[in-house]
């Protein structure tokens, strides 16, 4: 009887030889590792194929955007924030499409006619040339007024306010298409001109806003 045979057990339950028997690992590890490796595989198949879908919508985008940025585009717009302002509208009248009264409401003698001659010298058709009246004279505390009918806010006033900026305007009930400079008491000189001749020309070609 060999030494492996339980105590009382012989016969066909008798074990031969010398050597244990082999045990083998149960099956249903080898199917938990199994499962477990191609779960991972699964995971990184889905990662990889999500990226590849962000990186698909993030080129789309990109190519939007620089669409919008190519030259002559609208701005684009914001969902918040203020907006920002519409381009102004070019004017293209010339200097000697506008014929212009200069009036003196100062105490200072000759500043009319000065200003007038260098009016002249840069383009502008002149028209009367004098003292203010009672209504204006030493009453425009600053550098002067524009005056003329409401036709002359589309473009008149804005052509003559480049050879005196930060001059106010008003309208009155004229028919004609002259306008008034009068001068006030801080008035000195005109805007130099090739400052005034600058502005002329941004007012003619007025800088588009760049696209956001």
């Amino acid at each position: 009887m060999s030494m492996l045979t339980p105590p009382g057990m012989g016969g066909k339950y008798r074990i031969t030889g010398d050597k244990y028997p082999r045990m083998r690992r149960p099956r249903h590890r080898r199917r938990i590792v199994t499962a477990a490796v191609a779960a991972v595989v699964a995971l990184g198949l889905a990662g990889w194929g999500t990226v590849q879908l962000i990186d698909a919508f993030d080129g789309e985008s990109e190519k939007k955007t620089t669409a919008a940025h190519k030259p002559g585009c609208a701005p684009a717009k914001k969902k918040s924030g203020p907006s920002a302002p519409p381009p102004k509208p070019a004017v293209n009248l010339k200097p000697a499409q506008i014929t212009v009264n200069v009036y003196n409401a100062t105490p200072r003698g000759g500043l009319a006619k000065a200003a007038a001659e260098e009016l002249k010298a840069r383009g502008f058709t002149i028209g009367k040339v004098g003292n203010a009246t009672a209504d204006y004279d030493k009453k425009i505390p600053g550098t002067g007024i524009l005056l003329g009918a409401p036709a002359a806010v589309k473009g008149p006033f804005s052509v003559l306010g480049t050879q005196l900026p930060g001059a106010p305007t008003k309208t009155d009930t004229r028919t004609t298409a002259d306008v008034d400079l009068i001068l006030g008491t801080a008035f000195t000189t005109l805007a130099p001109r090739p400052s005034a001749d600058k502005a002329l020309t941004i007012l003619a070609n007025p800088v588009r806003p760049l696209c956001s």
